[in-house]
């Protein structure tokens, strides 16, 4: 029977437990008409797991393996063409259910069921097997490693809807600001922006992954930690076009007060989480200029196959950070460190099969 990874009940309140790991056995798989099993090579991390380990995260529970994002093989399916066809085929998890293509939000009466952790989806990548709708799968670009594929899906769609849809500025020559390099979702918005042929700025508190970012096209940087940082920003823009078109952010804090004075009158702040606080200040000075805030947060399973159609034609390769070998609780317990101490620049990756390809990074 197949193995899987979710957390262990411990006594403890929501931002002071810290939840351990604990292995457990499945039961095996067994597909209904339209379902496919799918063998998991590899799996990752995002911000939300360490969050469900925290219970910060809404419907936190026991014994649902973890983890959204996931790549495999697909070696079960179920009795209809449309899961037939996918049998033996490498294959990409959409991360969530219950939104198809709607531009305002999931259609579903219950909501977005996000893989991984939570009461709302029995189903997470943290796992060897993982039985899923087969309208819920794509084709992992051939282009990418086990460990590269496995880092695409969420974050990829995250940056997808807040990049293209909401900020309506994704236009080659404009000026885009990411604020926070480093992360999944961060780093992916900055490869969708320079394909799409824009001028890239970052921001981060380490030099290091400023750097970084330039080597992957950013056209330049700034530690957030400096005082005055924005007027130093303003000094890296072209010439001919000395303000920013839009701001995707996943920090939320003093991106509108900072925000305001380097925007373009009806300039758009994208905004994809809020990790320095669940609040932040609007001004009086961002109304007068006509400057928009707008929520994104994850995507339709429409945005889901355009973004990896994208990856797939730009050929896009996810930032992995680090890779651990099975699931051994000790080794995965370490790429959570890496995102507690915010140490990472790319994704955190589960191989669960050994016999897969391994990461190029």
């Amino acid at each position: 029977m197949p193995s899987a990874i979710t957390i262990k009940q411990v006594p403890g309140k929501p931002g002071q437990v810290y939840y351990p790991l604990e292995k457990i056995t499945l039961p095996e798989p067994k597909p209904s008409e339209n379902q496919v099993v799918v063998s998991i090579s590899a799996a990752a991390l995002n911000h939300r797991d360490l969050f469900i380990r925290q219970h910060l995260y809404p419907g936190t529970t026991f014994g649902v393996p973890l983890l959204a994002d996931g790549v495999g093989v697909v070696t079960s399916a179920g009795s209809s063409p449309s899961a037939q066809q996918w049998l033996n085929k490498r294959v990409i998890l959409n991360p969530g259910t219950g939104w198809k293509d709607s531009l305002d939000g999931p259609e579903h009466p219950k909501g977005y069921a996000i893989l991984g952790g939570t009461k709302t989806n029995p189903a997470g990548t943290l796992a060897e097997k993982v039985l899923i709708e087969a309208s819920e799968l794509e084709e992992a670009p051939k282009g990418l490693s086990d460990a590269e594929a496995a880092a695409l899906p969420l974050t990829g769609l995250t940056a997808w809807r807040a990049f293209f849809v909401k900020t309506g500025n994704a236009k080659p020559g404009y000026n885009i600001l990411i604020t926070g390099i480093g992360g999944g979702v961060a780093l992916m918005t900055l490869l969708f922006a320079v394909a799409q042929g824009c001028n890239v700025y970052v921001t981060s508190g380490s030099e290091e992954k400023i750097q970084k970012a330039k080597a992957l096209g950013a056209a330049g940087g700034v530690n957030y930690k400096e005082q005055g940082w924005e007027k130093k920003l303003q000094g890296l823009l072209p010439q001919n076009r000395k303000y920013l078109d839009a701001i995707v952010d996943g920090a939320g804090g003093d991106v509108v007060s900072k925000g305001m004075k380097l925007l373009k009158a009806g300039g758009v702040i994208s905004v994809y989480g809020m990790t320095i606080s669940p609040k932040m200040d609007f001004l009086m000075g961002a109304v007068l200029r006509n400057i928009e805030v707008k929520g994104s947060t994850m995507g339709s399973r429409k945005e889901f196959a355009e973004m990896v159609d994208f990856v797939n034609k730009k050929n896009l390769k996810p930032v992995v950070s680090r890779v651990v070998n099975g699931l051994d609780l000790a080794a995965i317990d370490t790429l959570f460190d890496d995102m507690k101490n915010a140490s990472q620049f790319g994704k955190l990756v589960v191989q669960i099969d050994n016999g897969s390809s391994s990461s190029k990074l």
